[in-house]
Formats: structure tokens, sequence, C-alpha cells
């Protein structure tokens, strides 16, 4: 199973937060935990599960995240996909990235996600493999329930499905991922939530406040 990152955002809600501190916006993947950006926590997680390939979007900020990449020596690890357009929404990005290769499995994640562990990575590939159905299913880290799903609502990443699954729902959309999660389930995808194996793994980081939070969690282990 292949991995594809996203990371191809206008950072917009952060950019504001240090503009109300009266600060320089700095990017919130070159946020540093452990003296290491969030970028390259994500990365590394993903490197120690069992994904063999990762491929990473990019958009807007593209220059800034690739001297990330560079600083760490991993801009020969990962396969770069850039949007020709950046002014495009999730759904584009992924399709931007499913066309190259549709008939994968993939492990879909948010470059933001640092406290996304490898442990949990390798259960929702290992629960996808073994589902009686792996070409019609999602794999998803829960946001409410347990189990079997009959609703997506609030899910988005991280999940694993089949490239071709999804590239069908995303294709000529341009729109959030949760909006074509419902869609999919409606139309009979199934879907199964992990527990995470860790609270912090719930987390989003979309403002400064978040990142103060995971930042203290991710310190103190």
């Amino acid at each position: 199973m292949d991995a594809i990152i996203t990371a191809a955002g206008k950072n917009s809600r952060m950019i504001k937060d240090f503009e109300n501190m009266g600060k320089k916006p700095i990017h919130k993947l070159k946020l540093e935990i452990n003296n290491k950006p969030l970028l390259i926590h994500t990365i590394e997680q993903i490197l120690n599960s069992d994904i063999e390939k990762i491929n990473i979007c990019l958009g807007h900020f593209k220059d800034e995240i690739y001297k990330v990449l560079e600083e760490y020596n991993l801009e020969d690890k990962v396969n770069i996909i850039i949007n020709e357009n950046p002014e495009v929404g999730l759904s584009q990005t992924i399709e931007n990235a499913l066309k190259y290769n549709k008939n994968n499995f993939y492990l879909f994640a948010a470059a933001d996600q640092p406290t996304l562990s490898s442990y949990t990575i390798n259960r929702m590939i290992n629960t996808l493999k073994n589902s009686p159905n792996p070409k019609n299913t999602i794999t998803i880290l829960r946001r409410r329930a347990i189990g079997k799903l009959d609703s997506a609502e609030g899910l988005g990443m991280p999940f694993c499905c089949y490239g071709n699954l999804m590239y069908s729902y995303v294709q000529g959309e341009d729109d959030n991922l949760n909006p074509i999660l419902r869609k999919m389930i409606k139309n009979g995808v199934e879907f199964y939530a992990l527990k995470e194996s860790d609270e912090s793994e719930l987390l989003n980081i979309n403002h400064y406040e978040d990142y103060l939070k995971i930042k203290e969690i991710m310190e103190k282990k």
C-alpha cells in the first residue's frame, strides 16, 4: 500500500492567527515540535509504517514546503505531485494524485497530522486487507462510533481505501472531503472505523492554539 499526503492548502486560518497576534505568519507545517517541523513528524510516522511509497501533494506554498523536505533529505524519498492550479479544493488535489495510478490501495493522510502513529496506520492497512471486500471498503480513524458505520458524519483523513474507488467519487468534484465520504457511504461503500491508539490522534491542527496543545502533548512523551 502507498500513501498520499495532502499538503496543498492555503494555511489561511493559521495565517490569520499569526496576524491577530501581530506576528509574521509561519506555515503550520513548519511549526516545530521537539525541534522538528510538523510535516517531518507526519512523514516519519508513515515511513515507519508498512507503507511502501509516499506521494506528497503540493500547491500553495510549494516552494516553502519543498525546502523543508530538502532540509531533511526527503525530496528523493517521497514522490512530489504538484497541483498546476493551486486554487483547487481537497477533492481535486486527491484526484490529481490518483490519476497517475488508480489501481492501488492508499493511505490518505493530511500533512498536519503529526500525532498519527505508525501503529494506527498499520491497523488501518490490515483491517482493509482483511475486510470482505477491500475494493469497496474504507478503513478510517474514528471520530465518533467504532466498527462498521452507517454514517460518515464528522469523518475525514486519515483513511485507507482503493484508489479507483476514491477516484470515481472525487473526479470532477471541487469540494471538501466529508461530503464525498457521506455520498460514498450512502451508495453502499463499507466504512470501518478504528479506535485511536492515543487521544491526541483525534486532534486537528487548524489554529495556533491547536498547535500549542499538540506540541505540549508530544513533548511530554
